[in-house]
């Protein structure tokens, strides 16, 4: 019997390192062209995504107007279907066990679908039972209740028998909302103790390496997946 019968997983620094190696030089490259002479560190990258989105930021501190948000994101699209970014070890054992115990695995997360089922099958050969990206509407992106009001219909689960597992403040926002507990995948979240701090606050559990919520979660597991 799983701890969690469905896992609800972000995508981007969570699952896979992408912000450091994918998302922010890549906006740096947007800046270039879009604001010539403009420029922004990685924690105030970070920073930005983790108190108002990567929407608003672009809104508010640059000024973009809506079609350059629209050829920003098909920019993006095409970049990240030549990069793939790094997987965190241990992440696939944490998926195997949970699929091959019966349980879900499903991403809320404002990478596209079209790159998450990309890197799952990469890293991990699978794919995830359902996905909630960048291409919803915004309004239906989280931290909008919409993607897990969704599992909990089409599955018939409990808010409890789920758990989300977020780096950022619009997956608490989420959980939040729809009385799901939420872990705080740490472990991405190192060099910027300020975030640690704000979402170890907010998080139900909290855990600094991927081994730690492996143990959460599968610890008490026998050799035949058999909560002892």
């Amino acid at each position: 019997m799983l701890k969690y019968p469905c896992l609800v997983l972000d995508h981007d620094d969570t699952v896979v390192a992408s912000e450091s190696n994918i998302n922010y030089p890549f906006f740096c490259y947007i800046l270039k062209n879009f604001r010539p002479g403009a420029a922004i560190t990685l924690d105030e990258y970070t920073q930005d995504c983790f108190t108002i989105g990567f929407s608003e930021m672009c809104r508010r501190r640059f000024r973009f107007n809506e079609e350059e948000l629209v050829s920003e994101y098909q920019q993006w699209l095409a970049y990240i279907r030549t990069h793939i970014p790094p997987a965190y070890p241990g992440i696939r054992e944490i998926l195997h066990k949970q699929r091959s115990l019966g349980g879900k695995i499903c991403v809320v997360s404002h990478s596209s679908a079209e790159n998450i089922t990309r890197d799952y099958r990469v890293h991990f050969d699978m794919e995830p039972d359902d996905i909630f990206g960048w291409d919803l509407p915004e309004a239906l992106r989280k931290p909008s209740p919409y993607p897990l009001e969704t599992i909990l219909e089409k599955y018939s689960f409990r808010p409890e028998e789920l758990l989300v597992v977020d780096d950022m403040r619009p997956g608490y926002e989420m959980a939040h909302a729809c009385r799901v507990p939420i872990a705080f995948s740490g472990w991405s979240r190192k060099d910027f103790p300020e975030i640690s701090s704000q979402m170890k606050a907010l998080c139900d559990f909290s855990f600094d390496t991927v081994a730690e919520l492996d143990t959460f979660l599968f610890g008490s597991l026998d050799k035949d997946g058999i909560i002892e």
